[in-house]
């Protein structure tokens, strides 16, 4: 579950730190620790599944000014808040902003593994999907604009024969850049190709 995942730990108390890590290193999981949020903005965006447990106060910029920028410059890392203080308003802010958990110093060992497996498997799945969404976007993007556009309308409900129409073009025509474009697509039916079309119509500003 949290094999080659990497948690980052952002908090100016020293003993959090290690107390942390301690707690992690006993799953087996992989930390990387950090006195200020300064200093963890220096880092560069980790490359496998990742999350950031972070202080709400620090020193200089605040946990919550950590996770602003963080969303400003579109990195995407489930945060885990702590706090020493039983601060509502903070927490709801920082809840409403896509935070995964807001603990309360002193938490239980148990709540924040359980956030981190949390924030982890998001991570994960959240990269998966971009990975299978780039895929989808070269494969598209391999179709001649003809080939796109057939398939466009076909995922729009529309027969061969009425695409033939709308573009102008014979219907063995339409069926053969629709067979093309399948193929490049690699779809396993038109179901699935409406599926895959779906898909990057959810995620890529790129396809109409």
């Amino acid at each position: 579950m949290t094999s080659g995942s990497v948690v980052f730990v952002v908090d100016d108390d020293q003993s959090v730190r290690s107390s942390v890590k301690f707690l992690l290193s006993t799953v087996g999981i992989a930390v990387e620790c950090f006195e200020s949020a300064e200093e963890f903005l220096r880092t560069k965006p980790a490359d496998r599944p990742s999350c950031l447990v972070l202080d709400v106060r620090l020193r200089g910029l605040s946990g919550l000014d950590i996770q602003a920028d963080l969303k400003a410059k579109g990195i995407r890392i489930p945060v885990i808040f702590l706090t020493g203080f039983g601060d509502i308003p903070m927490s709801v802010r920082a809840m409403k902003a896509g935070a995964v958990e807001f603990l309360t110093k002193p938490f239980r060992d148990q709540d924040l593994l359980d956030a981190i497996r949390v924030a982890l498997d998001r991570d994960r799945a959240r990269r998966e999907q971009e990975t299978d969404v780039s895929l989808l976007r070269q494969r598209f993007g391999s179709l001649t604009s003809r080939e796109q556009q057939v398939i466009s309308m076909v995922v729009s409900g529309m027969l061969n024969k009425q695409i033939a129409d709308e573009l102008g073009i014979t219907e063995s025509t339409v069926k053969v850049q629709r067979s093309r474009a399948i193929e490049k697509m690699r779809a396993a039916s038109i179901a699935d190709l409406v599926r895959m079309i779906d898909r990057l119509k959810d995620n890529w500003e790129g396809i109409a």
